[in-house]
């Protein structure tokens, strides 16, 4: 009797595997959201790894080989890269380029939300309410994924999503480029519709466990919730940044 034959998955197409090939992706300046190193390992070639990442950001997870084997069909050598399938934007950048042009921005800030399909519906939803710009942090936070665009509806491939090593000082840096910061979050008294979302502003919305940092709540210049009768006192963050976003919409076309 033979053997029952079992297939590995085909190698998805954001990852790249292969010391070489992954050094040769940092040097190129690669979007590379996250990089998974084989436990122990510890040889020539992870010397030289090692070398290329000196000072960069990337978020580093260290897993046993078969996490490795279960992704990649190929010689791996222990190493693989989650390849952006966008390039990220300098938010600090793109608030200089809108101001210079008389625009005003509109930039969702998204604070420790990890849930890909989430952050693909809230593009979705950011997108067709003309959101200039997400911002994320650089760790801690769900990443431009495959499973994220596709969720997004392909909006992920028309709205410009910013990384950020520090969201405080990047608000701080919206904030005293005439941005105001407001923050979405049940703490406060103030419900939504009576705050001013008109103009230039930067909403933040926070994770679904924890909501917003203490450090950016302490620094927006107004703190709103959104008003609700039940008694479930959350709502999931896609569906609170719709109807937050919503508002800004309406408030700009009716007064």
């Amino acid at each position: 009797m033979d053997r029952p034959k079992f297939e590995r998955k085909k190698t998805p197409e954001d990852i790249i595997f292969g010391v070489r090939a992954v050094i040769e992706a940092i040097k190129a300046g690669r979007e590379i959201n996250k990089i998974m190193i084989q436990k122990g390992m510890d040889n020539d070639l992870f010397r030289e790894l090692k070398e290329a990442l000196q000072g960069q950001q990337f978020t580093l997870q260290f897993v046993p080989i078969q996490k490795i084997d279960s992704l990649v069909q190929g010689n791996h050598q222990g190493v693989v890269a989650f390849v952006s399938p966008v390039e990220y934007g300098v938010i600090e950048d793109l608030i200089d380029t809108m101001l210079a042009e008389g625009k005003k921005p509109t930039i969702l800030v998204l604070d420790r939300i990890t849930d890909v399909r989430n952050f693909g519906a809230i593009a979705r939803t950011a997108e067709c309410q003309g959101v200039d710009a997400i911002l994320i942090p650089s760790k801690g936070s769900a990443l431009v994924t495959p499973d994220a665009v596709k969720t997004s509806a392909g909006a992920l491939n028309r709205l410009k999503v910013c990384k950020t090593s520090d969201l405080k000082n990047s608000l701080f840096y919206m904030q005293q480029s005439g941005l105001r910061i407001v923050s979405c979050t049940e703490k406060s008294k103030i419900p939504m519709y009576e705050v001013n979302l008109r103009g230039s502003v930067a909403i933040i919305l926070g994770s679904e466990e924890s909501g917003i940092s203490n450090d950016l709540l302490n620094m927006s210049d107004i703190k709103a919730r959104i008003p609700m009768k039940g008694e479930i006192a959350s709502l999931n963050v896609s569906v609170a940044a719709g109807m937050v976003l919503y508002e800004k919409t309406r408030q700009e076309l009716y007064g």
